[in-house]
């Protein structure tokens, strides 16, 4: 076990904003997370697990002891009638992951491309897009225990999917450190449609049934249309959760912006587009320092150079008030902010 000391995290970030840890493990397999638990010092240290960096705001240097998650590896796990079981290392590129399984013939992640991150950040975010969650194709995942160094397999009882959550972030987080993930693609394939602008391009291209690749080509091109890349441009992905709301908020706030872009869910709830309320709001091309609402899409923040995780903050949490104020909405974060 190399222990790494005083490592910059701006490369491990995708928002590229300044920290150091001040020791970092990498951890390439389940022995690797028991040497560390194992460790007479580092046993007992504060952890910090770190995938790929995409869900992160870093607003200080890390004191904790950062666990940098490399599990490789990808595979056929079973075939079955109903469905193909496939497996991931959790250090593995969760989009590579998603073509890598298309190519191999086993369609169901389509809707998933260009998501960022890691394999094994994708059920701690519970991932979503375009009519599609992680839960809906979960399997498994084997985790170490970060107190007793014991492997164990979770099913999606346990994992406690929800809107962009799981148990990750609650009762498990720091305390388990994920290292594979199964999926569950079901057979017959079965495109998932339901979604705004995978209609239109379906009206715009004259298919009416798209193949899976199809729908994957859809997804990268209205994704790289709305959202930057952050090999370009700092960022963390979409910054803020769609909050959901009852029929009456919503009606209420129909009744005095009618073009609220809002999407009814089926147990009656309706999901608000927050996008749509922080560019009602103003926010688009507004800056703090070198923090930024994207100007294509008010959803995202970027660092337009030099950004630093205060700046970021002060911009979210005035967004955050801009809104409140005219909907009486209070927009939650989707990065962990540390």
């Amino acid at each position: 076990m190399h222990i790494e000391s005083g490592v910059s995290l701006k490369p491990f970030n995708t928002f590229g904003l300044p920290a150091v840890a001040q020791q970092l493990v990498r951890i390439g397999s389940d022995a690797d997370v028991r040497r560390v638990v194992d460790h007479p010092q580092l046993g007992r240290a504060p952890k910090f697990i770190l995938g790929g960096g995409s869900n992160i705001i870093l607003t200080r240097d890390m004191p904790q002891l950062v666990l940098k998650v490399e599990v490789s590896g990808r595979r056929l796990v079973e075939e079955r009638p109903d469905a193909v079981i496939v497996e991931a290392g959790a250090g593995e590129n969760w989009h590579e992951f998603v073509a890598w399984t298309l190519a191999q013939g086993w369609p169901g992640l389509e809707n998933l491309a260009l998501v960022p991150g890691t394999v094994g950040a994708a059920p701690v975010q519970n991932i979503g897009a375009y009519g599609l969650e992680l839960k809906d194709r979960f399997e498994s995942l084997d985790a170490v225990d970060l107190v007793t160094g014991r492997s164990v397999t979770l099913g999606p009882a346990i994992c406690a999917f929800g809107y962009r959550d799981s148990v990750f972030k609650h009762e498990l987080a720091g305390r388990t450190l994920i290292t594979r993930v199964r999926l569950r693609l079901p057979r017959p394939w079965q495109p998932v449609l339901g979604y705004l602008d995978l209609e239109r391009k379906m009206r715009e291209s004259g298919v009416a049934a798209p193949s899976a690749q199809q729908v994957f080509d859809w997804v990268c091109a209205i994704r790289r249309a709305k959202l930057p890349d952050p090999a370009r441009l700092g960022n963390a992905g979409s910054f803020f959760k769609n909050p959901v709301v009852t029929p009456e908020q919503c009606r209420d706030i129909i009744g005095r912006d009618p073009e609220v872009v809002h999407y009814p869910l089926p147990d009656g709830s309706v999901k608000l587009a927050a996008g749509w309320l922080i560019d009602a709001c103003g926010w688009k091309g507004k800056a703090v320092g070198g923090a930024a609402v994207y100007e294509k899409q008010a959803l995202v923040l970027v660092n337009r150079g030099g950004a630093i995780g205060s700046e970021v903050m002060t911009l979210a949490r005035a967004i955050q008030e801009s809104v409140y104020g005219r909907f009486g909405i209070r927009l939650e974060p989707e990065p962990v902010v540390v």
